[in-house]
């Protein structure tokens, strides 16, 4: 895993270029860390931001902003804000779509998922970061974990997400507590293991789903959700449930064709065996 440090040999510049400013400092939580991409999809939360990147830690590698064709000061804000952020401009629609384009954006090791509603402190990123560094490959934020919490969740959006949850974790083998939460970081490659290819809210459902089944090791960081601060969210608890329950099923039924087209193929190597 790139997390892993190699002491350096006798007589090696311990700052030779090929290592210099790759890894860096950080706090007293945490000695070092690999360079670190937060991913932030906006569209017009100009209000938002200053709140956002208030929180955001000053030892990440690159902020890089998605922007969904904002018509307000999106842009300029964030420009201001963190003047080294790359803004990238989203071609399609979607959560799930400025996302991917975010992930092909970054140039670190590890990448954070943050909303830019003000709904997520940034000052947790280094709990994530640790759980990275010390050997997950996934840290997925949790509201319901121990040490977790929301200011921002109905009785509908609490019962769907736990129902949802709960068949999940039975269906693909995952232990969740919380499962419908964008709060994530994870070591870049897995990118290569799960292949994103949705473009809504259940974007953030696909990669859960699809980490557990790409047997990547995961870890739970108790994460507290705060009230969005202006404006209106677009999630729909109803039409954005059954969205994701469409991923859940899906993703069943791609589980078992792999393992019914994983019966055939052992069947025709033994077939073939007996024949020879």
């Amino acid at each position: 895993m790139s997390s892993v440090l190699q002491p350096a040999t006798s007589g090696q510049d311990r700052q030779a270029p090929s290592t210099a400013g790759k890894y860096r400092p950080i706090s007293s939580h945490l000695a070092i860390t690999p360079p670190v991409s937060v991913v932030i999809p906006a569209m017009n939360e100009a209000e938002n931001l200053p709140y956002v990147f208030k929180t955001l830690p000053d030892w990440i590698h690159e902020v890089v902003l998605v922007d969904g064709n904002s018509t307000d000061d999106t842009i300029a804000v964030a420009r201001e804000l963190w003047p080294g952020v790359k803004v990238v401009g989203q071609q399609g629609r979607g959560k799930g779509d400025a996302l991917i384009t975010g992930f092909e954006a970054c140039s670190g090791d590890i990448i954070v998922m943050v909303d830019a509603d003000g709904s997520a402190d940034g000052n947790e990123i280094v709990s994530y970061v640790s759980a990275l560094v010390s050997g997950a490959d996934f840290a997925k934020g949790s509201r319901f974990a121990n040490g977790g919490g929301t200011d921002d969740m109905t009785f509908i959006r609490w019962l769907g997400n736990r129902v949802l949850c709960a068949i999940v974790n039975r269906k693909f083998g995952a232990r969740y507590t919380d499962l419908c939460y964008g709060y994530n970081a994870f070591w870049r490659h897995c990118l290569d293991k799960i292949e994103l290819d949705c473009t809504g809210f259940e974007v953030e459902t696909l990669m859960n789903i699809r980490v557990v089944k790409a047997g990547l090791k995961v870890q739970e960081i108790p994460s507290h959700e705060y009230l969005r601060i202006h404006g209106v969210s677009n999630l729909r608890a109803v039409r954005d449930g059954l969205r994701v329950l469409r991923v859940i099923l899906s993703e069943r039924s791609n589980r078992r064709a792999l393992r019914r087209d994983g019966r055939r193929s052992r069947m025709l190597h033994s077939v073939r065996g007996e024949v020879s």
